[in-house]
């Protein structure tokens, strides 16, 4: 295959030649399961507090105010670790960097199990934030080197599912487990878990240009499509001043302020959505168990729509543009959706808003998919860990804001009117920010003074 063809031609050549594409190995597929399988890990590990709180605090004896600083202490260190996460896969690679971060974060998970008292607890959960950090920068990572363009926005959305299926489908049983052997054995049964798929990790994954298992016709086809095979994207030496130069492409700041506006819906489900339905809609704790995981399976389908509508229309020819903007700006702009629970009474139609909202924030959830396709090859964990920092800031400002908005006005309607405020904002900055997406050139050594 002639790499002088122009590069949508090359991607879809084969796509268009049955006969060559049943040469292809699909090694690319598994590498996907692999990092699916450490996001749904991730978020299990991060989630699983919620579930042991009651527990937690009965037999710590800690009240619902120290409870919130537990809560509140991963967002504050894995915002804090994402540049450092990003360095971290940019000097180590992708494999070392992700075994030691997916094997520290499910040890200190299940030291929590451990916790004698406040402070042991919390020390356990800022090490919970701090090395969970390089997960998704590294996700972002993997999907620029083993994936073309083509088929970029399916493998974010498949492993960004794998994220709400953890937190949608594994409730029912991390509640019989809690309720069968206790919080300690819960919290350490998981963090095992993750230590054990550590090694499964370390066994299975490859860079393109190692692995014994993927054909030349499998990276000939990744190579045409943008995927860096060839270990190229470990060149650049880290200085504070390509944080700066990253941030003075506007697509760059673009795409990281729409991912804090992103994440603010994401961040309501995940910490006031409980509390909305028992003290606003008056919902029974019951009946809010059963009800709290429809959202979560609307989030999940909407990132697998979004990632299917993308690579379809960039199979059929659209630009990357229109492909991978359409999905985010649609799914913020419909997640702003949220505010219309204010004025409906049924609490069916409640629900019902609500689940359409966090499915479209699904879908705008890929804009790390335009992280693989932007950041420099030189600095893919960086671009990653800087795109999360503003996702995570999110994680910190939303719950806080919310919390001082229903304190003030002893309702939730102002707080879920900031929420679909900030998610359109989010939509302005994709439509009037992001221009053209390619990849950023190389920062230039008289930057960074290093070699590219």
């Amino acid at each position: 295959m002639s790499t002088e063809q122009p590069i949508g031609v090359r991607v879809f050549d084969t796509l268009d030649n049955p006969v060559r594409a049943q040469q292809r190995t699909r090694t690319r597929f598994m590498i996907l399961a692999l990092i699916s399988g450490g996001t749904m890990i991730n978020y299990l590990d991060r989630s699983v507090m919620g579930i042991a709180a009651p527990s937690i605090s009965a037999d710590l004896g800690l009240n619902a105010a120290l409870m919130g600083v537990i809560f509140s202490a991963f967002s504050w260190t894995y915002a804090a670790a994402q540049i450092p996460g990003g360095i971290l896969i940019d000097r180590l690679g992708t494999k070392l960097t992700y075994w030691l971060a997916l094997t520290l974060w499910s040890l200190f998970t299940g030291l929590q199990g451990l916790a004698q008292g406040f402070l042991s607890l919390l020390g356990m959960r800022f090490l919970v934030g701090v090395t969970e950090a390089p997960c998704f920068p590294t996700n972002s990572r993997v999907v620029a080197t083993w994936f073309p363009q083509s088929e970029r926005a399916r493998a974010t959305g498949i492993y960004t599912f794998a994220e709400y299926t953890g937190l949608a489908f594994l409730t029912p049983l991390l509640f019989w487990v809690l309720h069968a052997y206790g919080w300690r054995f819960l919290l350490m049964a998981v963090g095992l878990l993750g230590i054990l798929y550590g090694l499964v990790w370390w066994r299975k994954y490859h860079e393109p240009h190692q692995s014994t298992s993927a054909n030349q016709a499998e990276l000939d086809y990744i190579a045409a499509g943008g995927g860096v095979v060839d270990g190229g994207q470990r060149a650049t030496q880290f200085r504070w001043s390509q944080i700066p130069a990253l941030l003075k492409h506007r697509n760059m700041l673009g795409i990281c302020l729409g991912q804090f506006a992103c994440n603010s819906t994401n961040v309501f489900f995940l910490t006031w959505f409980p509390t909305y339905l028992v003290t606003e809609r008056h919902m029974p704790w019951l009946k809010v168990g059963w009800v709290a995981v429809l959202p979560f399976i609307a989030a999940s389908l909407g990132t697998l729509v979004g990632g299917w509508i993308s690579d379809a229309l960039l199979r059929r020819g659209y630009s990357l543009n229109l492909a991978r903007k359409l999905p985010v700006i649609a799914g913020l702009l419909t997640a702003s959706v949220i505010v219309l629970a204010n004025y409906v009474a049924s609490d069916a139609l409640v629900i019902t808003i609500l689940c359409v909202a966090y499915f479209a924030q699904g879908m705008s959830a890929l804009a790390w998919m335009i992280v693989s396709d932007i950041a420099p090859k030189g600095l893919l964990g960086l671009s990653g860990g800087l795109f999360n920092l503003f996702a995570n800031a999110a994680g910190i400002v939303t719950p806080l804001t919310i919390g001082l908005i229903v304190t003030a006005t002893g309702s939730f309607v102002w707080a879920l009117a900031f929420v679909s405020s900030i998610t359109a904002l989010g939509a302005l900055c994709y439509l009037f920010m992001v221009r053209d997406l390619r990849r950023l050139p190389d920062i230039p050594s008289d930057e960074t003074g290093a070699r590219q």
